[in-house]
């Protein structure tokens, strides 16, 4: 749908939309940086010191690492050695999957009370595991991000706690911020709600859907309207079709000059959309991909920044070990 939406376009304003994003990259994106964290506290994870019957794949180890440290580097987590244990909020892990995040985050922090939300049910999870580490209270939540009213968790009442999510596809991402923050929306103040920080990988960009998305207000003064929104989003598919082997800055440097693709020389005559599209080089189209993800995610930090929160975007790890490497943080 959103595919054929773009192929719809006429030539004009097909071009026309590759500009606006553009400029509003220019000028919104300025100040995403790199921030590749391996904190002391997950040595034994990224040395392999751990139980050999839990999985191990190193990008996700590195992954999971840097989230961490991200929140340790803000003061949102700090190590067993290094807290007092009533200072420690809970945490509630959002599209937890099997739990390996929260897994890391209890072994190498030492938090006390987890929530894990998941939709589906996963074998090989990490609650067993986790159930044997001396005095963590896990709960597990299976329930989609949409229903959840985390008023309604008992246990959680009066704790303050922070939330976290690793790969959180789509709108997922915009569901789990309303979670969080939702009743603050009316007041426009988070300052007073029980969310102490959040850290959240964002992915899955051309899953995103206008009727979920969390800051429409933000788009629309940027003159993105819905049809527009489908199409930014079908384009962000873009930036993880090429190949991330290696690191290639011109891939994946969304500051990088996008081609001027109505001048592009294709061997033939360009008529309609679907002809510009196939003269794109790979290259090409990821550049515009990156731009079109950190559009999006700039549009949830801002909302973010609007109810009170410090926070920030940032790529939390080299495209090698994902392209998908946007991480939303920010704290109270």
């Amino acid at each position: 749908m959103k595919r054929n939406a773009v192929y719809s376009l006429s030539l004009p304003q097909f071009y026309g939309l590759i500009g606006k994003i553009k400029s509003l990259h220019e000028s919104i994106c300025k100040d995403i940086g790199e921030s590749y964290k391996i904190p002391e506290a997950c040595d034994k994870w990224i040395k392999r010191e751990v139980d050999r019957k839990l999985p191990f794949q190193e990008k996700h180890v590195v992954q999971q690492a840097s989230i961490l440290g991200n929140l340790e580097e803000l003061g949102l987590l700090k190590r067993s050695s290094d807290k007092d244990e009533n200072e420690v909020p809970a945490v509630v892990e959002f599209g937890a999957g099997r739990g390996y995040l929260t897994q890391l985050l209890a072994d190498c922090y030492g938090i006390k009370r987890v929530f894990l939300v998941e939709r589906k049910s996963y074998k090989l999870k990490a609650d067993r595991s986790l159930r044997q580490t001396d005095s963590l209270v896990l709960e597990r939540l299976r329930i989609d991000i949409e229903d959840l009213n985390l008023k309604a968790v008992e246990s959680l009442q009066g704790l303050p706690f922070m939330a976290i999510g690793k790969h959180l596809c789509g709108p997922a991402t915009d569901l789990t911020l309303r979670c969080c923050l939702g009743e603050d929306i009316v007041h426009n103040d988070a300052r007073n709600c029980s969310i102490r920080g959040l850290a959240i990988a964002t992915c899955c960009h051309h899953l995103c859907q206008w009727k979920h998305y969390i800051n429409k207000k933000y788009l629309r003064k940027l003159g993105i309207a819905r049809e527009e929104f489908h199409a930014i989003t079908w384009f962000t598919s873009w930036a993880v079709d090429a190949d991330h082997s290696s690191d290639l800055p011109e891939i994946n440097n969304s500051r990088a000059p996008l081609p001027s693709i109505e001048k592009e020389e294709c061997g033939k005559e360009v008529t309609q959309v679907e002809d510009a599209v196939r003269c794109m080089k790979a290259a090409e189209r990821a550049v515009l991909g990156f731009m079109c993800k950190q559009i999006i995610d700039v549009g949830r930090l801002m909302w973010l920044k609007e109810l009170g929160l410090d926070g920030r975007l940032i790529k939390y790890v080299p495209p090698n070990i994902s392209p998908e490497n946007n991480l939303l943080i920010a704290q109270k």
